[in-house]
């Protein structure tokens, strides 16, 4: 059996061209292998390119555009010189830990994709395997932050972090209590390297153009997706076009001559968790429901085959993260660790059975939460879910031959559920 540990910490080289050219017709787009020059503990100056792949023994390369554009339709790349992830060079790596893999990169370019969307306010976007696990909004970077760690204290052990601030010491300070793979910023202010370094292997990116992302939010580009064969598949890329209540539609259908209209109309409150929620979902791997509340997530469900499927997940998501949670905050440890000291004999039964009889009453925190969908619900059964876990408001694609269903569940619910269309899914596979 091979040393899987040796994989990990092996640096490959790698068979792929220091130059890349793409011809659409007459444009011509020339791509640079991007390498770094990173200096080892003992001095020594290596010049590597991506760590690995997907996997340790996948080669992988990372190519920035250097020459020329596309203009494809609405789709047209960053001018050369303006890259996010692909311009990342040797001075961006305020700290280098491990320099950067593929699974790396992916999960900074996808924490860019959501974080985009997000850049009003405070924000932090904590990703794992390319899915975001905790997204929030706070009165300040540290509070974001910890909001959305706090979402899924699980999951964002390894993570990446994208933050839309400058790191300042407060979050700094937050971020080195937690094993995390990168942080990724616009700026790190003066004392904060030095708090992160107490995590060793942290890889800490530094990309400036973070504060200009919202300037990119309408920007589309070629989306390549290679096939198994060697064939090419070429989309523009999604954008996200639901960003004021003025693109949020009226949930009203007509079936068989009867129109059905959800009664009760959202809140401010549930709006601005519509808007962000769609925002975070614009960044889930598909089929996926999300659930949010007070401009954080509370859980999120991933690519699953069926849509009631994944919303039941999202909810059990959310009671195991809020159990995790909640024992975090009264003994210091995970609820993992407090079911194996109790069946060691080590702690009372009681102890458990008093955050399981919290996260039963508090429902995971899921009541007043808005239930996210990133297309229709085919039937009733899936907003069913959240229903039953008492969110006060959905917003999906609409667009089913059974939208009444759901819109009957919505009216039928008590209290009344508020619904919103977009008019748009928001697949991503």
């Amino acid at each position: 059996m091979a040393d899987l540990k040796k994989m990990y910490t092996t640096i490959l080289g790698d068979h792929f061209p220091m130059d890349m050219t793409i011809t659409f017709g007459e444009q011509k787009l020339v791509y640079r292998k991007r390498t770094w020059k990173i200096t080892g503990e003992d001095g020594t100056v290596d010049e590597r390119g991506v760590r690995y792949g997907e996997n340790p023994d996948q080669e992988a390369a990372l190519y920035e555009l250097v020459n020329g554009n596309l203009t494809l339709g609405e789709c047209k790349f960053i001018e050369p010189g303006n890259g996010l992830v692909g311009g990342i060079a040797v001075e961006d790596m305020l700290q280098v830990g491990k320099h950067p893999g593929k699974i790396n990169l992916t999960d900074i370019d996808n924490g860019l994709n959501i974080i985009k969307y997000l850049m009003d306010k405070p924000a932090a976007v904590i990703l794992k395997h390319n899915n975001p696990c905790g997204a929030a909004y706070g009165k300040t970077l540290a509070d974001a932050y910890s909001r959305a760690n706090r979402a899924d204290r699980i999951a964002a052990f390894g993570g990446a972090i994208i933050l839309n601030r400058p790191c300042d010491q407060a979050t700094a300070e937050l971020l080195s209590k937690n094993y995390l793979e990168v942080v990724c910023a616009p700026d790190f202010e003066p004392g904060t390297l030095e708090i992160l370094s107490q995590r060793k292997n942290l890889r800490v990116v530094k990309i400036a153009r973070i504060e200009r992302l919202a300037e990119f939010e309408g920007f589309r580009f070629v989306d390549f997706k290679s096939l198994i064969d060697g064939g090419i598949i070429a989309q523009r890329s999604a954008v996200n076009s639901i960003r004021t209540v003025a693109d949020l539609k009226p949930a009203v259908t007509t079936s068989k001559g009867t129109e059905y209209k959800v009664e009760r109309e959202p809140t401010q409150r549930e709006i601005d968790d519509m808007l962000f929620g769609w925002a975070v979902e614009h960044g889930v791997t598909s089929n996926s429901v999300i659930y949010v509340k007070d401009g954080c997530t509370v859980g999120i469900g991933t690519g699953e085959q069926d849509r009631v499927g994944v919303a039941e997940i999202a909810v059990a998501k959310a009671y195991t993260k809020y159990a995790d949670i909640v024992c975090w905050d009264k003994h210091g440890i995970p609820y993992a660790d407090l079911v194996l000291e109790i069946e060691k004999g080590n702690r009372a039964k009681s102890e458990q059975e008093e955050i399981d009889a919290k996260v039963q009453a508090d429902r995971a925190g899921l009541p007043g939460s808005v239930m996210i969908s990133d297309a229709f619900f085919p039937y009733r059964d899936g907003a069913d879910v959240g229903i039953r876990q008492g969110v006060s408001a959905i917003l999906q694609a609409g667009g089913s031959m059974r939208d009444f269903e759901t819109v009957e569940a919505c009216n039928e619910a008590n209290p009344q559920v508020a619904m919103k269309f977009t008019g748009q899914r928001s697949f991503k596979h």
